[in-house]
């Protein structure tokens, strides 16, 4: 009965109005930007592909589950920045899964470049509403008694700026407000449609010694109806080759990472999460793991480290 009652409460996230994030969650953000801000395309000055599978609240049946696949490369001279992003987003009964291309135009400064960036595309949305097991003494709930499966049209933008050791950005993923149910319920309680979520986000690199190097940094979400969330972070990388890091999301999780750049075009990161809610009681943790492959280097040439 319980994974039931846990079930049922994921899936009236998305009928009644949610104080809470919309947009999927990363741990390694820092590593899989082009997901919540189309200004990084580009950024990296090579093609650069980047997978991240994060399978959250293990142990509870019915939570989130997320992969993105994301693949970005700079063109015209590194004047433009072209990206595309596939992905899935699994919670209860409901899933979205679409694809968004972003692009970016790309101004050199004296130490860094900042990009103005552009999203769109497409995503179905299904919800099996009328699967979820409700209290037979209660008697038919209207909210629950049609599937939803709608196409929606997705718009975002942002800015960034990044150099070899600094980077902050600002974005918007999602400027639509989609609607998701098609009636009208007269109960301001009731969802209405996808938020306006915004993001900040911003690192930087301190040099300790020749063999190590600090990269703290930050993520703060905002949407309307919810508290602002911020993620702190702080990575130790280690002879450039290993990073070792800590996180804390305000009000929710802490987070260990792990990040090996195998080799000069590999790379693989590892996050695992513990609640520091009520909720650690019904679940062992959330795991995160990223994979990234960068495809060329400039022949003839020493190419910085890619901290972001």
């Amino acid at each position: 009965m319980k994974k039931y009652i846990i079930i049922t409460f994921i899936a009236s996230l998305f009928v009644g109005q949610v104080n809470a994030q919309q947009e999927a969650m990363y741990s390694q953000y820092m590593f899989n930007t082009l997901a919540i801000n189309p200004a990084y395309a580009g950024s990296r000055n090579v093609a650069s592909a980047t997978a991240l599978y994060r399978s959250q609240w293990v142990g509870i049946d019915g939570a989130p589950e997320t992969l993105t696949f994301t693949i970005d490369a700079p063109v015209n001279n590194k004047r433009v920045g072209l990206g595309l992003q596939v992905f899935s987003d699994k919670i209860g009964v409901t899933q979205n899964a679409g694809a968004l291309a972003s692009y970016a135009y790309r101004l050199r400064m004296e130490k860094g470049t900042l990009a103005f960036g552009l999203q769109a595309g497409y995503s179905q949305y299904r919800a099996g509403l009328s699967s979820v097991p409700l209290n037979s003494f209660s008697g038919p709930d209207a909210a629950f008694a049609d599937d939803i499966n709608k196409g929606l049209l997705n718009l975002g933008a942002g800015i960034y700026y990044n150099s070899d050791r600094f980077y902050i950005g600002l974005s918007t993923p999602q400027l639509l407000n989609n609607q998701l149910r098609n009636f009208t319920v007269i109960n301001d309680n009731v969802f209405r449609g996808q938020a306006l979520h915004v993001f900040l986000a911003s690192g930087y690199v301190f040099p300790l010694s020749p063999d190590f190097d600090l990269k703290p940094s930050f993520l703060i979400k905002g949407v309307k109806g919810a508290p602002i969330e911020a993620d702190l972070n702080a990575n130790l990388w280690i002879k450039q080759v290993f990073s070792i890091g800590f996180q804390y999301r305000t009000s929710a999780d802490i987070a260990a990472m792990l990040e090996v750049q195998a080799s000069p075009q590999f790379r693989i990161g590892y996050s695992y999460d513990r609640s520091t809610t009520k909720l650690v009681q019904f679940n062992s943790g959330s795991h995160e793991i990223m994979l990234r492959y960068e495809f060329g280097f400039e022949r003839g040439r020493t190419i910085s480290p890619r901290y972001f």
